[in-house]
């Protein structure tokens, strides 16, 4: 098949180099003239690990390009795959979906066969309805059904997540459409990946309310970990014996300092004003906002409290995206707690693998070569990202390096009863110190 996406990326660089991957050519659009020399060059924008071998392997064999030419890319296409950003848009809160928009209308313009237009971008309830809608005004002798396909991709496992999904959902009104989109996800299908065929406004829901759900898990384990720091109970024994029941699963149920990244706080976001516009509010999602966003808030008191108070001291910080295995900042629990730390008084050393260049447009702090630079001639460490190389640190040259053996874990990646037999004074997450 030819296929087109729109938008190079996150969801679009991965969606459209896996799609070429099972065999599709592929013609990855952006307007952003520096992205696509990069790209032409092999130059990946973005870190996710595993994505630059299959982009250099599918760009050799040909099944793989990126122009910034939508206008001769679309011609021809069975399907044109819309993967722009959706930010929450300024005052309201609501995604902002001018570039969907924007893109749907210079698709019409190209049309020459009969072509599903498909949203992977998350967008609210009734969008793909107006792309129908703006493509049909634009070119009413277009040939086209719309499709809505949500992006179920998880940073730091995109690729993966793209090959071996746990499910596809597609929202077509049309056999026609519902065709095209199983000969293109056809290499799942024969391997008996599930493919929920639902109604346009089915599929735009599933998207969001899936996000929502998996961050309500986030926020319930959150407050219950407070409780356990309250009555001396230990939130991962609580997260084991709830998770081994099969109707809640363990996935999700880890405490931390709260979610962050692209998805979660944006489609809660946009879940909730979508709802209250349709007078359908969302009780739990309003709950589950106000929660993390004082979280984030609450880890800064945490971590002063360990530190005794913090003005004059020096924090090491292992750890600033939002996540492990990602350069993704947005919305991490980081940009909230650093700023916190400097406001009490303390200068923070940071370091993360992938992270430091995000950092530097978004925080002022002193950014390190690796994790122990950053502990080094510090009154103590704070772990805020879960990334693999700090989860077996030298603890006799980290209490060498600190001015004091003071750790606060807030992604308890170590065994209370292990720090303290190291002499550290150690505070992790819903757990006895």
């Amino acid at each position: 098949m030819r296929i087109v996406v729109i938008g190079s990326g996150y969801v679009g660089l991965v969606s459209g180099a896996c799609l070429s991957e099972f065999g599709h050519d592929v013609v990855c659009v952006d307007n952003d003239k520096g992205k696509i020399d990069g790209l032409l060059k092999g130059v990946i924008p973005i870190f996710e690990p595993g994505l630059d071998d299959v982009v250099k392997t599918n760009v050799a064999e040909g099944r793989l390009s990126f122009t910034t030419d939508l206008k001769a890319s679309v011609p021809g296409a069975d399907a044109v795959f819309i993967a722009v950003g959706t930010p929450t848009r300024r005052g309201d809160g609501h995604a902002d979906l001018s570039y969907v928009f924007a893109a749907a209308e210079e698709i019409a313009h190209s049309l020459t066969n009969y072509t599903v237009v498909v949203t992977k971008s998350t967008v609210p309830v009734g969008t793909n309805r107006k792309v129908a809608e703006i493509v049909k005004k634009a070119n009413p002798a277009a040939d086209f059904d719309v499709a809505s396909n949500p992006e179920f991709l998880r940073e730091g496992s995109a690729i993966e997540d793209f090959r071996r999904p746990d499910r596809v959902v597609v929202g077509a009104d049309t056999d026609k459409a519902r065709d095209v989109m199983k000969e293109v996800y056809r290499p799942l299908y024969l391997n008996e990946t599930p493919i929920v065929f639902t109604t346009l406004e089915s599929a735009e829901i599933i998207k969001y309310a899936s996000n929502a759900f998996l961050a309500t898990k986030i926020t319930f384990i959150n407050e219950m970990a407070d409780l356990c720091e309250k009555v001396g109970g230990n939130v991962q024994d609580v997260a084991r014996g709830m998770g081994l029941d099969g109707r809640i699963n363990p996935k999700f149920l880890h405490a931390g300092p709260g979610y962050g990244g692209s998805c979660f706080p944006k489609d809660t976001l946009a879940l909730l004003k979508t709802a209250q516009e349709y007078g359908a509010p969302t009780k739990i999602i309003e709950a589950v906002v106000a929660v993390n966003d004082a979280r984030k808030k609450a880890m800064g008191v945490k971590i002063e409290n360990a530190f005794g108070g913090l003005k004059g001291k020096t924090v090491a910080v292992l750890g600033l995206t939002f996540k492990p295995n990602t350069d993704d900042m947005r919305d991490a629990p980081a940009l909230d707690i650093v700023p916190y730390l400097q406001a009490k008084g303390a200068v923070i050393k940071a370091f993360d693998p992938e992270g430091a260049k995000e950092a530097k447009t978004r925080l002022k702090l002193d950014l390190c070569k690796d994790a122990y630079d950053a502990m080094e001639g510090a009154d103590g460490v704070v772990i805020l990202t879960e990334w693999n190389q700090f989860r077996a640190l030298d603890l006799e040259k980290v209490k060498k390096l600190l001015k004091n053996p003071i750790m606060v874990d807030l992604r308890n990646i170590y065994r209370p009863a292990m720090m303290k037999e190291a002499g550290f004074e150690y505070t992790s997450v819903g757990r006895p110190s």
